[in-house]
């Protein structure tokens, strides 16, 4: 076919009828260098004019990325406050001033009196601030397991805090402590400790048995000024050994005689006047100078225990 006749066959498809839209001629569809069809232009979505993505929309995952890690410290630095918070803390590390030796005819009164801090009972998980240390007195814990605790040694990484031990010297009962760099940590610091627990004999004045309320307490506690201290409800006797008779005098003389919440009534015996305070009964004559309450420096012999008519009073709210 000339070219002249393609040109008229090509110029006759695209006429149109009068009052027609124009055709256009269909083509057939390329094919690839192998025979294949082609396959259609891919068809590519068109920005809409006038629509901008908002801040969120550009921004998504880089904003969900960086909640995720702050949600995740926040966390992180809560769980480590509570595990690294003090369950308690201390003013002062108390250090008694030195006492004169009695004087003639005079008996030398173990201990020193430490300043009341109150007994007020706090809810279990209280941080409580404590004016002296090692505390005699204080605010406690009253809650089954929490305080008072059970009487036995417990070792230098058992976790006993003065909420605990304080509502046993409550009830009138001994607590002994040592710190974490005395003898008293080391294995044969705690076989000797658990001796003297082994040992220890009946309370002075209800003769109540060792693993009681009554004690003995036996735990680490490191702010105090000596290796070891002996502990009665408002009394204490530091020690920079551990010096199981002066403890056992100690508790003769004051065990379940300063504390506010007795546990008996003690009834009163003729024979108690022979005692140096070890008989439940209260008769035991006082010298001068010396009263049911412990002072400050060693007096005279202490009286045997309180009023043998108080009943053992309630714990406050």
């Amino acid at each position: 076919m000339s070219k002249e006749s393609r040109r008229q066959q090509r110029a006759g498809s695209t006429t149109t009828t009068p009052g027609a839209a124009p055709t256009t001629p269909s083509r057939p569809p390329s094919h690839s260098p192998t025979g294949t069809p082609r396959a259609g232009r891919r068809q590519h979505q068109r920005h809409t004019p006038g629509h901008e993505p908002s801040f969120l929309e550009r921004y998504r995952t880089i904003i969900v990325a960086i909640v995720v890690v702050a949600a995740v410290s926040v966390i992180g630095a809560f769980v480590y406050t509570s595990a690294t918070k003090a369950a308690y803390t201390c003013t002062t590390v108390w250090t008694p001033s030195p006492t004169p030796s009695p004087s003639a005819g005079m008996t030398n009164a173990p201990g020193y009196t430490q300043p009341d801090m109150g007994r007020r009972h706090v809810p279990y998980g209280t941080v409580v601030t404590y004016q002296y240390c090692a505390p005699a007195s204080g605010y406690h814990y009253n809650q089954a397991g929490a305080g008072p605790i059970t009487p036995r040694v417990y070792g230098p990484n058992d976790a006993v805090i003065p909420q605990g031990w304080v509502h046993n010297l409550e009830h009138g009962a001994l607590v002994v402590l040592y710190t974490g760099s005395s003898a008293g940590a080391t294995p044969a610091g705690q076989a000797q400790l658990q001796a003297f627990f082994d040992s220890f004999p009946n309370s002075p004045v209800c003769n109540i048995q060792k693993g009681t309320t009554q004690g003995p307490v036996i735990a680490r506690f490191d702010q105090m000024a000596t290796d070891y201290s002996a502990l009665v409800w408002g009394r204490v006797l530091p020690l920079a050994t551990l010096d199981t008779n002066a403890i056992l005098e100690f508790y003769a003389a004051w065990g379940e005689r300063t504390n506010p919440e007795p546990q008996c009534v003690p009834t009163p015996s003729p024979s108690a006047s022979s005692s140096a305070g070890a008989s439940a009964s209260p008769s035991a004559s006082p010298s001068a100078g010396s009263s049911a309450s412990p002072s400050a420096s060693p007096s005279s012999e202490p009286s045997a225990s309180p009023s043998p008519s108080v009943a053992p009073s309630a714990s406050p709210s």
